[in-house]
């Protein structure tokens, strides 16, 4: 028996979805070069007529070591291609419960910094506005302060759940207060944060001195470290997260380099020691029931990238997002399709 997402478009009903173009009689490879082969924000109905919105970042002026982030949406799209509308592990449909389209790229200023998130901020402000859930494609992990203000002027202060390799709440780099290190102190500064429900997941590496933990701690963070995968299940750290956020609005912002650089190479600071792909997807499946209002995906950097590895494992990050969201969306979801730990 099909489902609305399994149909090519052609075949769906006036209040279905429109999901990407049916595989079998368009190739992926000839397909649109949207994410996942989605229709476009216009081809949707616009603004009003969606649910969920894919939106690009092109941006990367805020990077502190390796720069190509701005290349990230297109290469994330481009290795989408082979994502399927049925979600197995959630028996969901990511495409079908929900209307999701591709918004294209925030076009923002390269040579001014604060022009670029002024301008990332009004354009998220249209989103929040229209009460449509933005999902980001970066860019550099900078942009994560203007989406937040969005998230805050439609939700009010939200728990973060951020994964990361760094902890990007250091104050200022060359005495420059907004880069991609420094997003989440400025969105704490600007109580665009409930310090009460943030958490860190994936985080490793030296750091500048132990004054940065206290530091992090202060400004309303909780750490799930990298080794903790080597200790814990993965539904044990997943109950963590989910004890920390509670009931309220949560926004999730992943950094590829989470991953370990096996797993992600093409990435702008990379870091040994991290998350293998699977472990972050396990983590992400076990967010259902969540109140998602907003994501990201940042520093994706396709010049270090081979084989399109870290550009399938953001597509990956992004369809188990939408899956979960899906989850919410899909009438007559059973707890049982809610797994804690990405298992059934």
């Amino acid at each position: 028996m099909s489902t609305p997402s399994d149909r090519p478009n052609t075949q769906r009903g006036p209040d279905e979805p429109i999901g990407p173009p049916d595989a079998t009689t368009v190739p992926r490879f000839a397909g649109p070069a949207t994410f996942a082969r989605l229709p476009t924000l216009e081809q949707a109905g616009g603004l009003d007529a969606v649910d969920v919105a894919i939106v690009g970042v092109p941006f990367d002026s805020g990077v502190s070591y390796r720069p190509g982030a701005r290349f990230g949406p297109g290469h994330v799209r481009a290795s989408s291609k082979l994502l399927r509308p049925y979600h197995p592990a959630l028996h969901t449909h990511p495409f079908g419960a929900q209307q999701v389209a591709d918004a294209g790229d925030i076009a923002v200023n390269p040579f001014d910094l604060t022009e670029a998130i002024d301008g990332i901020t009004r354009a998220a402000y249209e989103f929040a506005d229209a009460d449509t859930t933005l999902l980001t494609i970066g860019g550099d992990h900078t942009i994560a302060l203007p989406l937040l203000r969005a998230a805050h002027r439609a939700h009010g202060p939200v728990a973060v759940v951020h994964f990361d390799a760094h902890l990007d709440t250091w104050d200022t780099y060359f005495g420059a207060p907004y880069t991609h290190g420094t997003p989440f102190r400025r969105a704490s500064e600007e109580g665009l944060l409930d310090q009460e429900r943030c958490m860190h997941v994936g985080i490793r590496g030296p750091l500048y001195s132990s004054g940065d933990i206290d530091d992090d701690v202060q400004l309303g963070f909780r750490i799930v470290r990298s080794d903790d995968y080597q200790d814990e299940s993965v539904r044990g750290i997943v109950e963590r997260v989910r004890e920390r956020v509670g009931d309220g609005p949560v926004y999730v912002s992943v950094d590829i380099d989470v991953l370990d650089p096996a797993h992600a190479p093409g990435t702008g600071t990379p870091e040994a020691g991290g998350l293998t792909s699977r472990e972050l997807l396990q983590t992400l499946r076990g967010f259902g029931g969540l109140d998602i209002v907003g994501a990201d995906i940042v520093e994706v950097a396709p010049a270090y990238d081979h084989a399109e590895i870290t550009g399938i494992a953001a597509a990956h990050v992004a369809y188990e997002l939408l899956s979960v969201l899906a989850l919410d969306a899909e009438p007559g979801t059973p707890a049982a399709r809610r797994p804690v730990s990405g298992k059934d």
